[in-house]
Parts: structure tokens; sequence; C-alpha cells
């Protein structure tokens, strides 16, 4: 009975073991599914639709192959759409079954001239891009509502062997457990084997006992020979040993077994839990509020670009360079100091566009344009920079318009980056202080001070700046009576700036408010007969031309301002964020 136990555990052994070889083998499904989409249209631009990419659960491993340099990008679809609809270009999207299919879309907003779309590169719309020669093949996560683009130059025509592999996610989780049983019952029907052999030896037939003797026995030679003195040595008997372990070899499926248990993890089951997810804060969008603008990382490389760009303009003092990541008041600052550094070599330059450490970002939610984020980025030094960035249409540039030092202790309640926030219309009612209104609020402040209609509505304790401009005219007053009282005077007066302001919705209602204020500092002569001397003034002689004028002379610093505007009917006060000033220009005052 013990050999049929081990015979069975022998078969059982082998079934199991060549079950889950088998699994991994013959029996194993694709570990991956692989469409293949095609193009013959000659159009510059191929858009692989998010629905085709998201078709089946898992990473997307894109290969392309063309003739020459291969362009690919992505980001989300209806952007580019937008930036694709002065061109034809190819559409490939599910149809019937789900499967790929392929279609010419046609140029919906054609352009004279140069097409905005002959240079895919580099634009600010893409969250990455990739180049290669000849072939390129890329892993990508992307969900339903993002597309690749697909080009070869942007004119010629778009590469036309394109594929899409998916995982499919085959595994084999009983392959691991059934070689291991099996090869668990290949050691045990090897015991019991070895333990029938030892049972056989042991229960050999019972032996045959001798005769018993008669009365008349034989003689016993030795003992007749011992009687007569003779001796001789009886034959030693061989002992069998009571029972030989035998040296069984172990079958090759036995070894093949083994050599297979060291598979994958997805030829064993997974008995690990499910975890339970935690409780996450929801975040409630707005019904109808459109995407972000930008991505934290597409931000960072945008900013890293502007960063870049500028510091090549500045190092050049090109103001036509600086105005392809630049404008407003941000652009007007930096084309005043390259002025100032042409006449004076020893001038300092700007700060550096910071390009550190985002802190913060607040995207605009908005589908169409313009477009514009906000940004906080600390420098190596831990000084923190706020800056507002525009973009016109699809296919300009991202640019900065303002850019101050934020308050060490400011706090901004900001809504989350990939949830964004709306612009506030410059006329809107249901802040404190409409935005347009704004600036030449604060101006009124900083020419009355608490004698402002305004000057409750701001709050003062936080307002540093305030008290640097009251600071810095009485120190300039003081400079001009020490030689002028008698025969001049000088006189300062705030305005709203020429800029747009920029606005954004907080989470409680309010909004971060970008402005520009104008500071005009005029000294003019009171005597006829007397001139105005500009002695050390070496900025308003570079800027002015002159070095002396009887009619006086017109200096103008322009304020970047970030406020935080709260909601109608709240309690708090209007409090100033982030400064930053700079001069703007100076002239000569013409006679009235």
């Amino acid at each position: 009975m013990r050999f049929v136990w081990a015979i069975i555990a022998f078969v059982l052994a082998t079934l199991m073991i060549g079950a889950g070889v088998a699994q991994r083998t013959i029996l194993e499904a694709p570990a991956t599914e692989t469409a293949t989409l095609t193009t013959d249209a000659d159009a510059p631009y191929v858009l692989i639709d998010g629905a085709v990419l998201a078709s089946h659960p898992g990473a997307q491993t894109l290969r392309i192959a063309g003739d020459g340099p291969v362009f690919a990008a992505y980001g989300r679809t209806q952007d580019i759409a937008a930036w694709l609809a002065p061109t034809e270009y190819v559409h490939v999207t599910l149809g019937a079954e789900d499967l790929p299919v392929s279609e010419t879309v046609a140029a919906s907003a054609p352009v004279e001239g140069d097409a905005p779309t002959a240079a895919p590169a580099g634009s600010d719309l893409w969250l990455d891009e990739f180049e290669q020669d000849g072939s390129l093949a890329t892993t990508l996560r992307l969900p339903a509502d993002m597309s690749v683009l697909v080009a070869s130059d942007g004119t010629a025509a778009a590469p036309s062997e394109l594929s899409v592999t998916w995982p499919t996610g085959a595994t084999t989780p009983w392959a691991g457990p059934l070689l291991a049983g099996g090869i668990l019952m290949a050691v045990v029907g090897l015991v019991l084997y070895i333990l029938a052999l030892r049972h056989v030896r042991r229960s050999r037939g019972p032996r045959r006992k001798g005769l018993p003797t008669t009365a008349t026995q034989p003689i016993d030679l030795s003992v007749e020979q011992a009687e007569k003195g003779v001796i001789t040595a009886a034959p030693a008997r061989k002992r069998l040993g009571r029972g030989r372990r035998p040296f069984v070899a172990l079958s090759a499926l036995l070894v093949g077994g083994i050599a297979l248990t060291g598979c994958s993890p997805d030829a064993w089951p997974d008995l690990q839990p499910e975890a339970t997810p935690s409780p996450s804060a929801s975040v409630i969008v707005p019904e109808g509020q459109g995407a972000p603008a930008v991505t934290k990382t597409q931000a960072e490389r945008i900013l890293g670009r502007i960063s870049e760009q500028v510091a090549a303009a500045d190092e050049a003092k090109d103001p036509k360079a600086a105005a392809l990541r630049l404008t407003g008041p941000a652009l007007t600052e930096r084309e005043t100091n390259y002025r100032l550094r042409t006449e004076l070599p020893d001038a300092d330059p700007l700060p550096a566009i910071p390009a550190g450490t985002m802190t913060a970002l607040l995207p605009q939610a908005k589908n169409d344009w313009p477009r514009m984020f906000m940004a906080v980025v600390e420098d190596a030094d831990g000084v923190a920079t706020v800056m507002t960035a525009t973009q016109s249409d699809p296919w300009a540039e991202y640019k900065v318009a303002y850019i101050s030092s934020l308050r060490a202790d400011a706090t901004m309640n900001l809504a989350a980056e990939y949830v964004g926030a709306v612009a506030v219309e410059p006329t809107s009612p249901f802040l404190l202080m409409p935005p347009e209104n704004l600036a030449a609020a604060y101006a009124d402040v900083l020419d009355k001070g608490d004698k402002s209609e305004f000057a409750a509505l701001f709050d003062e304790k936080t307002d540093t700046f305030r008290s640097l401009v009251a600071e810095n005219r009485a120190a300039v007053l003081k400079k001009f009576n020490e030689t002028g009282e008698e025969t001049g005077r000088v006189s300062f007066q705030a305005e709203p700036g020429d800029s747009e302001p920029l606005s954004l919705v907080t989470l409680d209602s309010g909004a971060i408010v970008a402005v520009t204020v104008t500071e005009n500092e005029t000294a003019v002569p009171t005597d006829s007969d007397a001139v105005i001397k500009l002695g050390e003034n070496v900025v308003v002689k570079a800027l002015s031309g002159v070095s002396q004028s009887s009619t006086g002379f017109q200096t103008r610093y322009t304020d970047q301002l970030y406020f935080f505007v709260p909601a109608q009917g709240s309690n708090d006060k209007i409090q100033l964020l982030a400064s930053r000033s700079n001069v703007l220009d100076a002239k000569v005052v013409e006679k009235e």
C-alpha cells in the first residue's frame, strides 16, 4: 500500500508541475496589446486623441518611426486643438468597436503670412515634448482629456508609422503555487517510496527452522577434534546490515520544477489585503469653471525658460529680446534699466527672474485666451518673489507682466493648483474695492496718509511699503532744501499706473490683485533767475540727457504692487502683500 501512495504522490507531482510549467509557457497570455495607427495623409501634424490612449488601462508606450526628425508632445486636448486651428492635421480617435480611426481635419482659423504652427518645439502649451531623429519611443500615462501631437518639423508630412502598446495585465497567479506544490508532492512521494522499501526489507518471509534433533545426534567433529587436540577455525559468518540507505537521484522533472519556482511575482496570487482608502479633503470645483491654465511642472518649465531668456537679454541690454518674455510694467522697468546701463557702465542690473523653488502656484481656470498664472518662487537665500505671467493666444509664449518681492509674513489663501481660480473683472462689485479703483485709492493714501478717504480700507500695520515711501520723500525733501529751499520747491504726487490690473480669486471669496502706481517727483525753480542743477544725481542726468534746467525736472517711478482685497461685507482690510519700485523715466519740465 505504501508503494501505491508513493505512486499517487508522484503522479500528482507530475500533474502539478506540468500545469505550472504550462501556465508559464503554452498557456500564458500575451503581456502587452498593440494598436497600429495608420495615417495616409500628408498633413504636417497627427493628433492622437486621449480617448485612444486611455482605451486600455495602464501605461501607454508610443512608438513613432519616420525618415527624418520626429517630434512628439502632449498636453490638454483642447489646447492642442486650439494650437492646430490654423493648419490641417490628422486626428486619430476611436471609431466603431472602439478601434482607432483617422480623419483629416481642415484648418478652421487660417492666417495670412507665416503659420504660427510652423515650429512646434518649445511651445508653452506642451506639458512635455520629445525630439529624436528617425524614430522615437516613450512611455506615457495620460488621462482621457490629454492627447499627443506628432510631427516631423512642422512643415513636412508627419510620420505615418505609429503604434501604441498597453500592458494587458495578464498574470499566472497559480503557476508558482502549482510548481511549489508539485515539488512538495514529489518529495512526499520520494519519502513514501523509501519507507516502502524499508518496510519490504524488514518484512521478508519467515526463515525455515531446523528439524528437531533425535536421540542419536551426529558427531560434532569440532568436539571430537578438540578432544584429540586438534583445533580448527570456523569460517567467519558474513553479517548483513539491517538496512541500506539507497541513493536516489532527483528526476529531471523535479529539477526543472525547482528552477521554475524562482519566477516573477505575477506567478503568485496577490494575497495582500486591499488597502482601505483614507478619507481625503474634497475639492469642489464650481460648475462651468475651466481647467487650470498650467500645471506646476509646466509653470516651472515656463519660468525657467523666461529666466534664461531674460538673463540673455540683460547681458546684451536688448529690450527687444526682453520683450519676448516680458510685458507691461515688468518690461518697462527693464527697458529703463538698459538705458541706464548703456549710459552708466557702473549701473547695477535689475535682479534676475528667479527660477528656484516654486512655493505657490495659482493658475487661472480658463479654457480660452488670454490666460495667466501667478507663482511664488524662492531663491537660494529664501527671498520670495511673486510673479504674474500672461499668454495672449495659443501660439504666444507666456510673458511676465508683474514681479514683486513678497512680504516675509504674507499669507495667501489660494486654491489648489490642480483646481485653479477664475479671474476677477476690473469692475467687480463683489470685492471690498473693484480692482480698477485700487491703484488710485492707494496712490491717494501714499500722498495723504491717514487723511485720505481710503486710509481706513487699508491695513497700515502690515504695509511696510507705505512707510518706506514716506521716509524716502522726507529724505529727498531734506536734501533739496539744503541748497534750494529759497529758490525752488520739490513736490510728490502718486497716480494709478497705465497697466491693467490682474486679479485671481482666493478661497475666501477675496482676490489677489496686481496693480501699478506711478510716483512723480518734481523739482522746479521758484525764482525766474534760478536753475535746477542735478549735481550728483547721475540717474536723472542719464535719463534726461542734461545736467541742469531752468524749468526743472520730473522723475517718475513705477511701483508694482500685490494686494489682497477681501470680499464685499468682510471685516478684513486690504493688505499689501508684495511691492517693487524702480525708476521709470526722467525728463525736463516743459515751460507753461
